[in-house]
């Protein structure tokens, strides 16, 4: 059973379920990525619109309301960068700390703040502040993240960028221009939206970014990015804290790592490590010293082992779970293995015999639980699950979906995890980045042409484990044998 205090809520970004109805967001870099023509014919993305979404920025109201009816009191909900300054910051100038390719810290004043107000969309901020006290006046919990992924054309234009991985634009990088700008968002955002949040997110998946955000894949060019992305985060950090005081997250995307044979083992407890935890020892402890490892000792961007600066640099960690990773070793490391976890693919049952979503991903219930015990057992920080859910416009798979992750969160939490909240993404269907619209992950569809809400059997399955605070005797056959 959870305590009565444990947070049950949704996630939802800003650029994925906003738009809709009215004042669609023009000056974002997803944005002009997804109407590029090239783009499209090359099906680096799908055609569909982002400015034909579920149109929350209009239908917030409705949707809390959804949401408190199925029990939820807690939603992980962004700010768009791009709305609230659609055009340059950079003419704030703010107090810099930096030697080469290291910033030790970023002082935006309180006159920096006013500054900023001037230049900020005062409707994007009228229209937040509406939104956001909507959605406390109705329930408890608001954590607000400042970065999912979308950043202003003024910070990354992909207009014309013929290249693309994974369907991302590139740029955006959080190289110097970017952490400094960010440090002033991060500032303002604390100022403005300080007394409705109840704690904040600097960056949800970074990892996605720092991956596939450049052709170059080395794991020299990977460590820079990382300490690029880590510096940004810090910066934010504190910024965040200085016109709050709240507590601060960061947002990572997970699989379950697992080695395909014994032999396997040490490959995958590479890849963690260098995918996961030289990311988290960075801002956690301070360490960068596998990231320099791996840039080389003639590395120009090589820094010290220990960047005290980064260090304590996160009070939660928000662990996303979708599936795992199964891989086996190779020469220069690890590969993943094609027919499990995230890399099923459109076959029908992973090489396992268990359950594929529609995005092609193996559901595997027992990943949560191991990555919860490995995050405690590396960092014993406190932890929120904040994203959570599955593509599946038939509902099928969903009801057990839910209960089964959240049966064996809550076995985590029992083994000693320190795990505070769950949000299931999402409330509601929205834009799949590169897939559109063809992906359903919400627990209530949405009929994009009316927009109306359609209630789905998986969320009246949710409401019953909220009303029993925990996975109830009767549901509990959801939770065993493989899905």
């Amino acid at each position: 059973m959870f305590s009565k205090d444990f947070k049950f809520g949704f996630s939802e970004a800003g650029f994925q379920s906003e738009m809709g109805i009215s004042d669609p967001d023009t000056n974002s870099d997803w944005y002009v990525w997804t109407h590029n023509p090239s783009n499209i014919s090359k099906k680096l993305t799908s055609g569909d619109l982002p400015e034909n979404g579920p149109a929350y920025w209009d239908l917030y109201r409705e949707d809390h309301d959804n949401a408190k009816s199925i029990g939820m009191n807690a939603a992980r909900l962004s700010v768009e960068w791009s709305r609230i300054f659609p055009s340059s910051t950079e003419k704030v100038k703010v107090g810099l700390d930096e030697d080469g390719d290291d910033i030790f810290n970023i002082e935006v004043t309180e006159k920096n703040l006013e500054e900023l107000d001037r230049l900020a969309n005062r409707h994007a901020v009228d229209h937040y502040t509406e939104m956001f006290r909507d959605f406390k006046s109705k329930m408890d919990y608001l954590a607000l993240n400042l970065y999912h992924w979308t950043v202003p054309l003024w910070i990354n234009n992909p207009d014309g960028n013929e290249n693309g991985i994974y369907g991302r634009p590139f740029g955006g990088g959080f190289e110097r221009t970017q952490t400094i700008e960010f440090a002033k968002y991060a500032a303002y955002i604390s100022w403005k939206f300080g007394e409705l949040a109840d704690t904040w997110v600097t960056m949800n998946e970074p990892n996605m970014v720092f991956l596939g955000c450049d052709k170059d894949t080395s794991l020299a060019a990977l460590a820079k990015r990382k300490k690029h992305f880590a510096q940004a985060h810090a910066r934010a950090y504190e910024n965040l804290k200085r016109y709050s005081g709240k507590k601060v997250g960061i947002v990572y995307a997970n699989g379950d790592v697992q080695p395909l044979t014994p032999e396997d083992i040490s490959a995958a407890r590479l890849m963690t490590t260098v995918q996961r935890y030289s990311f988290f020892d960075t801002i956690v402890k301070g360490s960068m010293a596998r990231n320099n490892q791996d840039m080389g000792d003639d590395s120009e961007f090589r820094t010290k082992d220990n960047r005290t600066d980064l260090a304590n640099k996160v009070d939660w960690i928000g662990v996303n779970y979708y599936s795992r990773d199964v891989v086996s070793a190779t020469e220069n490391g690890w590969k993943i293995e094609p027919g499990y976890g995230y890399a099923t693919g459109d076959k029908a049952k992973s090489l396992d015999g268990r359950s594929v979503s529609d995005t092609g991903w193996e559901v595997y219930p027992d990943g949560i639980y191991n990555l919860l015990m490995e995050y405690h057992d590396h960092y014993h920080l406190p932890m929120m699950i904040t994203e959570n859910g599955i593509a599946d416009a038939a509902d099928a798979l969903r009801p057990r979906y839910v209960a089964s992750h959240i049966f064996n969160m809550e076995r985590a939490m029992k083994d000693g995890a320190d795990v505070t909240g769950y949000f299931h993404w999402a409330l509601t269907d929205n834009y799949e980045w590169a897939s559109g619209f063809s992906k359903r992950f919400g627990l209530f569809g949405v009929d994009l042409e009316t927009k109306a809400r359609l209630l789905r059997p998986s969320s009246m399955v949710f409401r019953e484990i909220m009303e029993n605070n925990g996975v109830p005797d009767n549901l509990l056959w959801m939770t065993e044998g493989k899905i």
